[in-house]
């Protein structure tokens, strides 16, 4: 996700649908048929929680709530791209590359078709299989 965080944007997600009472698979649907986000400005899964439950309190829908977090990953990811470069074609590995909000999120914001495997949340399973395959 980031590199200054050890926490992945799955564990992210996790906490945040933990705290809104929402079960993590409806993130998607529910950003695609939003149409207003609410900012997030924190990228700290502690301090993002509870910026959601203070929104919560001021009875901020949860829908936009929930855009604005998917959008908040992939502003935080976009901004990481611009600063190496993007080269395409782009694949989007680990298990939030299943979440279709961060997936469209993250097109917008770039401009590009992100491919996702199958299986993303294996892959890096498997290449680590196949370089330890190769080591001998």
């Amino acid at each position: 996700m980031n590199d200054k965080c050890a926490a992945g944007t799955g564990r992210f997600l996790e906490v945040m649908a933990r705290a809104m009472e929402i079960n993590i698979e409806q993130f998607a649907p529910i950003f695609i048929k939003t149409n207003d986000k609410v900012n997030i400005t924190s990228t700290c899964t502690v301090f993002a929680e509870s910026e959601i439950v203070s929104l919560i309190g001021q009875g901020i829908d949860k829908n936009k709530i929930i855009k604005g977090l998917i959008y908040s990953i992939a502003d935080k990811i976009t901004s990481m791209v611009e600063r190496v470069g993007l080269d395409e074609p782009v694949c989007m590995t680990g298990g939030v590359a299943k979440n279709l909000g961060v997936v469209k999120a993250l097109e917008e914001n770039l401009g590009i078709k992100i491919i996702i495997p199958d299986e993303p949340q294996i892959t890096g399973a498997l290449g680590a299989a196949y370089l330890a395959q190769n080591l001998h």
